[in-house]
């Protein structure tokens, strides 16, 4: 048997054995499928082990389950080493054709194909299959950069491909993994461990603490390191533990600059914005802008930055002193972007509000506090919902296990029942 048939065998439904599905996420995977039965290229990008195989993996099962003959699955994971063979699209392609050689499907294939990124000039190969009216294909792909959809690969698939971003598990998720029920006791649990789904298979504190680390190493180095072909490597893991620290601080690259500066590090702002951008590209870290809500327009300069997962947190740089209350704030600002809101900083007047988050017509504003235990803590966050004169829905987010009163059109909502208010 070819080597590289055998790979297939080894890893596709009609070969050797079933798939692994892992735990169910029905949020992705419901979503993705309304759109088969089209020539739009479907598209999964997020961090490296936020779970895209196996959202692919349990979409295929569905089809198979609604009918489609297991042969008309073509399945690749460029991460294994049985792929290595695959380096360009020239390469995917002779394995394609292996496969229809081989197997004969008939009518519709669906092609799956994993981290894509990793082999080169892919999007020649995808951008045929996609636009083939010969044949009959549907095209799943996954990517562990937000920059392969960026530039001249935006022109050649414009309009062409469908884009879902994953995260890590939500709050729901972690629920219906951990078997508990949703109360302040499981959010804070939550909140000071980690959402990555290897992480749940893991026995204790050091194991988990282990795997974080070796997958900071691994998204550094291959997604990072070896793409852009990084020369100060220790310099890059630096700037991501510095903003893993400051993660929902106000701050920006002169400033960052100027700290590595001081320390004694030989760099530049052009340096330390291009390191960031790469640590954003990975999806290790996310940007928001601040908002000016009485002009509509963006501040540019100063921003935030948030972590995609807290266990860089609460497993590797625990001993900085990170306040909890940042703790929230960073899932607040995690669950609105699973839910697809645009979200900025908000600035009125002189007032900082948490997050101005946009959704079609659709605007929310909202403050996070982790507790409202006292008269001072309540005026402080309610005081800048309350400079904003427009008629948007303005919350309070919590940890508070008590019910609070509207104030003035506010509503508080415990950090909990978070989702319920973003459908």
């Amino acid at each position: 048997m070819d080597d590289r048939f055998k790979a297939l065998y080894n890893y596709n439904p009609w070969g050797k054995g079933g798939f692994e599905l892992g735990f169910a996420r029905p949020n992705y995977t419901d979503k993705i499928y309304r759109y088969k039965g089209n020539r739009l290229i479907k598209v999964l990008i997020g961090q490296r082990r936020v779970g895209k195989s196996y959202i692919l993996r349990q979409i295929a099962f569905k089809l198979i389950e609604s009918g489609v003959d297991k042969k008309n699955i073509f399945f690749v994971n460029r991460e294994f080493l049985d792929f290595n063979f695959l380096k360009t699209y020239k390469d995917l392609d002779d394995l394609f054709k292996l496969y229809k050689e081989e197997i004969k499907p008939k009518g519709r294939i669906y092609l799956f194909i994993d981290e894509i990124q990793n082999i080169e000039g892919w999007e020649n190969a995808i951008n045929s299959y996609s636009q083939d009216y010969m044949s009959e294909y549907e095209v799943f792909i996954s990517g562990s950069n937000s920059s392969m959809l960026a530039g001249e690969l935006a022109s050649l698939l414009s309009g062409r491909y469908v884009k879902f971003e994953v995260f890590p598990l939500s709050f729901n998720e972690y629920i219906e993994v951990t078997k508990k029920k949703p109360s302040r006791d499981a959010f804070l649990e939550y909140m000071q461990g980690g959402a990555m789904p290897e992480l749940f298979i893991l026995p204790d504190y050091e194991t988990k603490r282990n795997y974080i680390s070796a997958l900071k190493d691994t998204v550094l180095l291959r997604d990072i390191i070896q793409r852009y072909n990084i020369k100060d490597a220790r310099l890059l893991e630096d700037i991501f533990i510095y903003i893993v620290n400051n993660a929902s601080n106000l701050m920006s690259i002169r400033n960052i600059s100027n700290y590595f500066k001081s320390n004694g590090r030989r760099t530049s702002y052009d340096t330390i914005a291009s390191y960031i951008g790469y640590i954003a590209e990975a999806y290790l870290i996310h940007k928001a802008e601040r908002y000016n809500i009485r002009g509509k327009d963006v501040i540019s300069g100063v921003c935030k930055y948030y972590v995609n997962d807290l266990s860089f947190n609460n497993y590797l740089y625990k001993g900085y002193g990170y306040g909890i209350g940042y703790l929230l704030e960073n899932l607040v600002y995690l669950e609105l972007l699973r839910n697809g809101y645009i979200v900025y900083i908000g600035s009125i007047k002189d007032k900082e509000v948490d997050f101005v988050a946009i959704k079609g017509d659709r605007t929310i504003y909202i403050q996070c506090a982790f507790t409202l235990n006292d008269n001072q803590t309540m005026e402080r966050e309610y005081s800048s919902l309350e400079a904003i004169d427009d008629n948007y829905e303005k919350y309070v987010v919590s940890t508070d296990d008590i019910h609070i009163n509207s104030k003035g059109g506010i509503r508080h909502i415990p950090a909990w029942r978070l989702s319920e208010i973003l459908l």
